[in-house]
């Protein structure tokens, strides 16, 4: 993948597209909005991790790290194959056409209902569909959700012969619940058709689609499940260490993720073929992929699994390079994103193996000169960023600031526009800051400028996607406007720095 030529890309998840059924999916709504980026000079597409969603509907909280969110499945789709009627479809349509936000508690008691009732229509004795079960890609996650289903908890509380995957007791636990295991063998044989048909349909417009792809897995989840060797367990497979960040200036006790951290001497023996075959199946999933928390494959910070915070943790040695010696030069599609505590280790892994890192504008305007996210100070090897999923929206932001602090960073703004050359004047109550930080991505040297959907449209904190460490309210934006007329002003502006 070549990134030196100079590109524009917008984030946008699938979920926050405008659909007709609660949440967005890889309908209609998928292809209308890559003709818009296509007609509109931009090049990337990026979204978030396709997964099925977990705990805090997070997706990178996920029961199977290589599954399909069976939310994003089109169910238009689904009513053209014959397993939903008109007015079925009709009904659920009524049922949303006043949301405007993505509601998972009503999505989680209907969608299942829903799609479990397009299963009971469907003919899952076809050559496709069996061959499609026998390629094994999703045993492990299809197994993991019928025992959810059946026998609920957490898989460490799961009868032993199950919890320890005995064989022959996991092949009968199959045959007694063959439907519910060919029910989440149909969800991902839906969201996998239909996922591949639009990214086809992306690459033909001339459409790049960056994915993502955390670093960590959840603890309950066909991963851990299938593969507890290559996490730090104890005997009855619970975590002994946890993922997590010391404290800093954010948080006093620092981050208490909770996700197992890896037994990365147990991946080396191994080659580390695990990590590699998900890397590739990432891979194949995108076009380019982003690396979350990459700063962990240098060093990882670790605590205990039974602390209240995240104070007394230990910064471990990661696999670093040894990582992605099995990929070869599918590396060339990776962007690393080495945001938080970066200290030199970091920057060698790299500068060793070449990915681009990421430089976001909200983080530029602190006063030193040589801040790295300054516009001036970012190199090419670069995806340049005015925000993320994980930060206020830039009018957000500005609106947050007390009167000094909004002066200061005003006066700062328009010094980086004057020494990138952006002839704009700021208006003094911030309304075109989004456009300013938009020029100022577009005009920096990295290959890459990408611009999430909401500062396109200039919204505020009320469509932020993601505050960290909180539950409940994240995830949830959708688009409620039309944004044609945005990405033609965003069209002008990547033509105006040739992009």
């Amino acid at each position: 993948m070549d990134i030196t030529a100079r590109s524009a890309g917008v984030l946008c998840h699938i979920s926050s597209l405008a659909g007709r059924y609660g949440i967005g999916s890889l309908g209609k709504e998928a292809y209308a909005f890559a003709r818009s980026l296509a007609a509109n000079d931009v090049k990337y597409w990026q979204i978030l991790p396709l997964v099925q969603t977990g705990y805090g509907d997070s997706p990178y909280q996920s029961v199977s790290c290589i599954s399909g969110n069976p939310y994003f499945i089109d169910l238009d789709a689904l009513g053209s194959e014959g397993l939903l009627t008109r007015k079925e479809l009709k009904d659920l349509r009524d049922r949303y056409k006043d949301t405007v936000s993505v509601d998972y508690g009503a999505l989680y008691e209907e969608r299942y209902r829903t799609l479990r009732l397009a299963f009971s229509r469907f003919r899952f004795d076809g050559d496709e569909f069996r061959n499609f079960v026998k390629m094994g890609k999703f045993e492990d996650y299809a197994l993991f959700m019928t025992a959810k289903t059946v026998l609920g908890g957490c898989f460490c509380d799961w009868e032993e012969p199950i919890r320890t995957r005995d064989p022959d007791a996991l092949e009968k636990f199959r045959t007694d619940h063959h439907e519910e295991y060919l029910f989440w063998q149909f969800l991902q044989y839906e969201f996998w058709t239909q996922w591949n048909a639009l990214k086809e349909y992306c690459g033909k417009i001339g459409i790049t689609i960056v994915g993502d792809i955390p670093l960590y897995v959840a603890y309950d989840s066909a991963d851990v499940w299938a593969h507890p060797t290559l996490f730090k367990l104890d005997e009855a497979l619970r975590p002994t260490k946890v993922a997590g960040v010391p404290p800093d200036y954010f948080s006093a006790t620092g981050q208490l993720w909770g996700n197992p951290v890896y037994d990365w001497k147990e991946h080396g023996a191994t080659g580390y073929k695990w990590w590699t075959e998900r890397l590739l199946a990432a891979l194949s999933t995108y076009d380019m992929v982003r690396i979350d928390h990459f700063r962990g494959i240098d060093r990882y910070y670790e605590i205990d699994a039974d602390a209240e915070n995240a104070i007394r943790g230990k910064w471990c040695e990661g696999p670093k390079e040894k990582l992605f010696t099995g990929i070869g030069k599918e590396k060339d599609r990776i962007i690393a994103e080495d945001l938080g505590i970066i200290d030199d280790g970091v920057r060698s892994l790299l500068k060793k193996t070449g990915f681009p890192g990421m430089k976001v504008l909200l983080f530029a305007f602190d006063g030193n000169p040589d801040n790295e996210f300054l516009p001036k100070n970012i190199t090419e090897n670069s995806v340049c960023y005015t925000g993320t999923h994980d930060n206020d929206t830039v009018k957000g932001y500005s609106d947050s600031l007390a009167a000094e602090d909004f002066i200061l960073f005003r006066a700062r703004l328009a010094m980086a526009l004057e020494e990138s050359g952006v002839g704009m004047k700021l208006m003094k109550n911030g309304e075109n800051f989004p456009e300013a930080m938009i020029r100022l991505a577009f005009s920096s040297r990295a290959a890459i400028a990408v611009v999430p959907i909401q500062d396109v449209l200039g919204l505020g904190n009320e469509a932020r996607m993601n505050i960290p460490g909180t539950e409940g309210q994240n995830w949830r934006f959708r688009l409620d406007r039309p944004i044609g007329r945005a990405l033609t002003k965003l069209k002008k502006i990547i033509k105006l720095y040739r992009r």
